[in-house]
């Protein structure tokens, strides 16, 4: 049987040329094989060349969806015509998720330390955002979500680059010199702070927020001075003159004049004066400590100004003041001189407003419980008070509702 077998294979393979059996062959494994051509000997090559064979999967998974090539289609979309500002901040935020993906990758991988494609990516989204602003110059929360992502990834010089470039594009912008004035102040710059205030104060000339703001900064330094001389138990003269700044544009603190040189004679030689060498009674205070303890920064100067030549300004009103009185209230109990600036503030309302229901409101709410030493018999004469305006006969309702709702206040 064996040998028919074999009888059988040779009369098969003699009735098939050999030629024939080949063709054969590769037409049917032709499908299921990659015949690199013969001229390309290089393994780039022959990499190059199975990689290609994948497009045409590639190109079904993009027409299912199941891949996109968003960066070729965000350039295309930034760089036509008419493009808003919601495709460049689009475009970046896509950047950003990417990156975070990158991250995450990275962690998973255990790669530490610094990889130069996080560099790339931060650059690429910066250069997205710096795109956009110069194609919309005037597109705000464009700026606006440029600025936070700066902040976001620690860009400082070049926040402060762009937020220059923004004010002078937009300078009556309030909220702008705000946050500009914030940011420095929170970082422990109140020189620069100062001066963006002031800046803002004369470009939003019509608008209150910016003084507000600026005296609720002061008040804030203030409180951290306090903070300060008690954790390190300097006096208060020394810590605000560690604070000190002497520019043009900014409130001088203490004594800024600059010192007389001393007289030199022609060899060189300090020449003393004459007057120096006569003997004066030794001064217990002398001008300096006089100074020093009469430093206006202590007693809560900056703020009252600020307060008092708003006063002056036309946005000025009863509204205006009792913003100033809520923001001032918050700082009583954290502020040595909150109560002296909340009485000024308060003064100021009586003397130009006495029968605005602002001055009568703030009145009634003048934080004076802790100087109190009975709070309850304070308590009890304040419930009394409000049921004896409820007795008033044609009381209007809105007012009772009021009253009603401060005396459950006052009991608790």
């Amino acid at each position: 049987m064996l040998a028919g077998s074999g009888h059988d294979r040779d009369r098969d393979t003699q009735s098939f040329p050999h030629n024939t059996r080949t063709t054969h062959l590769n037409s049917i494994l032709a499908p299921y094989q990659s015949v690199v051509p013969a001229e390309m000997s290089n393994v780039a090559e022959k990499a190059r060349f199975f990689l290609e064979r994948s497009v045409p999967q590639l190109r079904e998974w993009e027409e299912k969806e199941v891949f996109s090539k968003k960066r070729s289609d965000f350039e295309y979309r930034i760089l036509a015509h008419g493009c808003q500002p919601t495709d460049f901040s689009q475009y970046a935020k896509w950047e950003q998720s990417l990156d975070a993906l990158r991250l995450k990758r990275c962690i998973r991988l255990k790669l530490r330390g610094y990889l130069n494609s996080a560099h790339a990516s931060q650059s690429r989204i910066l250069q997205i955002y710096e795109r956009g602003v110069e194609r919309h110059r005037f597109a705000r929360p464009l700026w606006i979500e440029y600025l936070d992502y700066m902040a976001k990834v620690k860009a400082s010089k070049r926040w402060r680059k762009v937020m220059t470039q923004m004010l002078r594009l937009m300078p009556s912008d309030t909220a702008l010199w705000v946050l500009a004035a914030r940011r420095s102040a929170g970082h422990g710059d109140m020189a620069t702070a100062r001066s963006l205030f002031m800046r803002g104060c004369k470009f939003c000339a019509d608008d209150s927020a910016v003084w507000i703001e600026y005296a609720r900064c002061e008040m804030e330094w203030l409180q951290k001075m306090d903070e300060k001389k008690k954790k390190t138990g300097k006096k208060s003269q020394d810590v605000i003159k560690e604070s000190q700044v002497d520019e043009e544009d900014e409130l001088r603190l203490g004594h800024s004049d600059s010192e007389e040189e001393e007289d030199i004679d022609e060899d060189g030689r300090i020449a003393r004066d004459p007057d120096a060498l006569v003997s004066k009674p030794k001064k217990v205070f002398t001008a300096e400590t006089k100074e020093t303890l009469n430093n206006p920064a202590l007693n809560g100067a900056i703020p009252i100004a600020i307060f008092d030549v708003s006063r002056k300004q036309a946005f000025f009103s009863p509204a205006v003041a009792e913003s100033f009185f809520d923001m001032f209230s918050t700082f009583v109990t954290t502020v040595v001189a909150g109560p002296k600036i909340l009485q000024n503030t308060l003064d100021a309302m009586r003397d130009a407003y006495p029968a605005a229901p602002e001055t009568i409101y703030c009145y009634i709410r003048e934080p004076s419980v802790d100087a109190t030493n009975d709070k309850h018999a304070l308590q009890a004469k304040l419930v009394g008070w409000v049921d004896a305006v409820l007795e008033v006969e044609d009381l209007e309702p809105g007012i009772a509702k009021v009253l009603e709702h401060m005396k459950l206040v006052v009991s608790k």
